[in-house]
């Protein structure tokens, strides 16, 4: 009998958590926008696929609030706040290092600016199997059993493009 783990493992981080395409953004990344909960402005400085859609990082002031696209208006204008732009884009099929036992191919989830540099989130836990084989717990179940989150922030330097 073959061992199907494997190749379980390697269709769940291939597979986009978002379905077949991938939603667009309602802000760039470093735009400047108005967040209407807060009623102030800021600049995107990352976003990351939730359970609820895209989850916008915006750095306001000396605070960083993370809200969803129906809190923000963007102004179409960007921030100039770092020279570089990110090595990898969401939804880009990616090799991951460090991926121990695991396959190594990842999709990036999620980009972050943090101290001017980019990080890209990325999925290292697979969902898990319970020992009677009857249940699949995936990382959301961990989180709400307070468990940890299976997205790692990696830097380019952890991840490798694909070639096809």
């Amino acid at each position: 009998m073959i061992n199907q783990v494997p190749n379980l493992e390697t269709c769940w981080y291939l597979s986009p958590p978002w379905g077949k395409e991938i939603p667009p953004l309602e802000v760039s990344l470093l735009e400047k926008v108005y967040v209407t909960t807060t009623k102030s402005f800021g600049y995107c400085c990352g976003v990351e696929w939730s359970a609820k859609g895209w989850s916008y990082e915006i750095v306001s002031g000396k605070d960083n609030l993370t809200v969803l696209g129906r809190e923000l208006i963007g102004t179409g204008k960007l921030q100039l706040v770092t020279k570089e732009k990110p090595v990898f884009e969401l939804g880009e099929l990616v090799e991951f290092r460090f991926h121990g036992d695991g396959p190594p191919a990842r999709i990036v989830q999620g980009i972050q600016l943090i101290c001017d540099s980019w990080f890209y989130c990325i999925e290292w836990m697979s969902p898990g199997i319970s020992e009677n084989g009857d249940e699949l717990f995936t990382f959301r179940d961990a989180i709400a059993l307070g468990g940890t989150s299976p997205i790692a922030r990696v830097t380019d330097y952890d991840l490798e493009r694909v070639r096809l």
